[in-house]
């Protein structure tokens, strides 16, 4: 934002200027259409969701039941199951995709996600924990921002202080190894029920969801989402070297620590949601970037690209089977699987082109 720009400065080409009150902005063309775009296609998808399963709605049942009107039993499926649903795995998906976003462009590798660098594994695990492990009064959503906190701090500190790009998921990987074989044991030396009781927390699924735990990750991404984008600005810098990025008048690693914080807040918060559905984190920033076609930070299309892919995932595997309902994370492994592959076996390449 500029206030000294003269109205007669053309833009750059392929922006527009927006001015308000004698303030402008930058604003990049190809990124407003494709958050457009993906915001239209997360409607589309979300509609459909409310819309098609057992049983099938029309729009107009659908309007009447949101509104408290017409048959009790569309109001209670739409209220009480599939909106729900809805709500979290937008914000979920939000969530995932902006912390992926931020990694990825802080490690400059596009594998640094919080699925790979053993935050999810470190928050299932403490979750996991507070169910067939600990006798405590705190939550699970409590414990898991708790272990996603010491798997990022672990992965951050072995690992280079993040900028150590190679090093960092390595030590992320062994890291998240260790947090998963604690998970399985704790699960094989508990009860059947115990067990059972858990099993959300180490499959994604948003199968009925906690509203108090929706409502913690809806004010925690309206706190992060903003800090991100500012954050955002600052990793563009991030991309040369330490010397370089402090002489620009960046603090390098006061900004490492913020990305890594809101990081960690973020994705505690979705997997208390959804559970530890990683490769959302990792697809969604790269749809964005593709989308964007240019060298900033997508923190705001990398939102609607996670909330789109993880509601249409959810969609997916609650009708295409039916009865039969495949969790989301099965569902988003299908698809992120091979993507994780191609990603391996191509030529390397720098996050953040």
């Amino acid at each position: 934002m500029n206030k000294s720009i003269s109205p007669y400065c053309k833009p750059p080409r392929g922006h527009w200027w927006l001015r308000l009150a004698g303030m402008s902005v930058l604003v990049n063309r190809r990124g407003c259409l494709a958050g457009l775009i993906l915001g239209m296609l997360a409607t589309f998808v979300g509609v459909a969701g409310l819309s098609i399963g057992t049983p099938l709605l029309s729009a107009g049942e659908v309007l009447e039941a949101l509104a408290g009107n017409g048959d009790p039993f569309n109001i209670f499926m739409l209220h009480e199951l599939r909106l729900p649903r809805l709500e979290a795995g937008l914000l979920s998906g939000a969530a995932l995709g902006v912390g992926g976003c931020l990694l990825q462009t802080l490690a400059r590798n596009r594998l640094a996600t919080p699925g790979i660098i053993g935050i999810d594994d470190g928050a299932t695990a403490f979750a996991v924990a507070s169910i067939v492990a600990i006798p405590t009064s705190l939550a699970p959503p409590v414990l898991a921002l708790l272990g996603a906190a010491t798997a990022a701090a672990l992965a951050f500190g072995l690992g280079g202080g993040g900028s150590r790009g190679y090093r960092f998921i390595v030590v992320g990987i062994a890291i998240g190894a260790l947090f998963g074989a604690l998970t399985s044991f704790m699960l094989a030396r508990t009860d059947i029920d115990s067990a059972n009781l858990a099993y959300p927390w180490t499959v994604g699924s948003l199968n009925a969801r906690s509203p108090s735990t929706v409502v913690v990750l809806a004010v925690c991404l309206a706190v992060c989402l903003p800090i991100a984008k500012v954050l955002g600005r600052q990793l563009q810098l991030l991309r040369f070297s330490d010397a370089v990025a402090t002489g620009l008048g960046t603090p390098v690693q006061r900004t490492r620590v913020a990305i890594l914080v809101v990081t960690v807040f973020l994705t505690a918060c979705a997997v208390a949601v959804a559970g530890p559905v990683g490769l959302v984190s990792l697809i969604a920033p790269e749809v964005a970037r593709h989308l964007t076609g240019h060298r900033g930070v997508p923190i705001i299309n990398s939102a609607l690209a996670g909330a789109l892919l993880m509601i249409a995932a959810d969609w997916v595997g609650r009708t295409a089977f039916a009865p039969v309902e495949i969790p989301v994370g099965v569902i988003t492994a299908i698809v992120g699987g091979p993507y994780l592959l191609w990603i391996l076996l191509r030529e390397p390449r720098v996050t953040g082109r």
